[in-house]
């Protein structure tokens, strides 16, 4: 908890049966200044490296996941996603990294704690408690349009043999369509790797164009076969909450940035 009572962290509704440490952060509780106040946790964003590792420190103590257990991403806004386990276990923030550009993490193994970094983009929780296997995915625009859910979704089946109706997800704080304007051509990719989707999803008027990220997941995941019973959303919008969490657009690009993060219990 940080001071005047706003929590470093909310947790992420789970099924029961699975034993795992789900949270998303907040801005508060940590040591960087303005923009960046103050529990930031990027490296990228013009914060000094110490106050990000004192956030981390933070951050590890308060939810008790040590930080030699955590995996970052190497986030580029694309479509790949990296399956971790314990070898992989402090890279990108206690040591180097082996793997490359990567928005999305899977894994088997327990006590290994996936970490993405989000400013707005949608988190995206995965896992099937039945086979043991977690996911989480960094979900922007770019990667949406790239259809990043699906391929999780795939490995799952593929690598770890999951059976598609065991699977759930939960989406994460995010921005949402009552904040998220685009500019025409954005606006026209959607329309194209989404034709078959209800204009509901979308909205065109009065010079606006607004596109409905969490839903186009919704469907994403529906289509590779996910039971829509088997999908939550935590229906928090970051940039109307922008005093609790970090947003790009809410902050004018002058932000710094949360993270979500998952891992299983032994």
């Amino acid at each position: 908890m940080a001071k005047h009572g706003e929590p470093m962290w909310i947790p992420v509704p789970l099924n029961s049966k699975l034993r795992a440490k789900a949270i998303f952060t907040t801005r508060h509780g940590g040591v960087s200044s303005h923009p960046y106040d103050s529990l930031n946790l990027s490296f990228h964003r013009g914060d000094s490296a110490e106050n990000v590792m004192k956030n981390f420190k933070l951050l590890s103590e308060d939810i008790g996941i040590p930080m030699e257990y955590m995996v970052l991403t190497r986030q580029v806004h694309g479509s790949d996603i990296t399956v971790v386990d314990k070898q992989h276990c402090g890279m990108g923030l206690l040591r180097e990294r082996t793997f490359g550009e990567s928005d999305g993490l899977i894994t088997a193994e327990r006590n290994v704690a996936l970490v993405t970094f989000h400013a707005d983009c949608v988190p995206v929780y995965l896992y099937d408690f039945k086979k043991g296997v977690i996911g989480l995915i960094h979900s922007g625009w770019r990667s949406t349009l790239q259809k990043i859910s699906s391929k999780a979704v795939k490995i799952m089946k593929e690598e770890f043999n999951c059976n598609v109706s065991d699977i759930y997800a939960v989406i994460g704080p995010c921005i949402r369509k009552c904040c998220f304007e685009v500019g025409a051509d954005v606006y026209e990719d959607f329309l194209r790797a989404f034709s078959g989707c209800s204009e509901a999803f979308f909205e065109s008027g009065s010079g606006k164009r607004k596109i409905d990220l969490l839903y186009l997941i919704v469907n994403t995941l529906v289509n590779e076969g996910i039971p829509l019973e088997n999908i939550h959303d935590m229906n928090i919008c970051t940039v109307c909450e922008k005093e609790l969490f970090f947003s790009h657009r809410g902050g004018q690009g002058r932000s710094g940035t949360g993270a979500a993060i998952f891992m299983m219990l032994e």
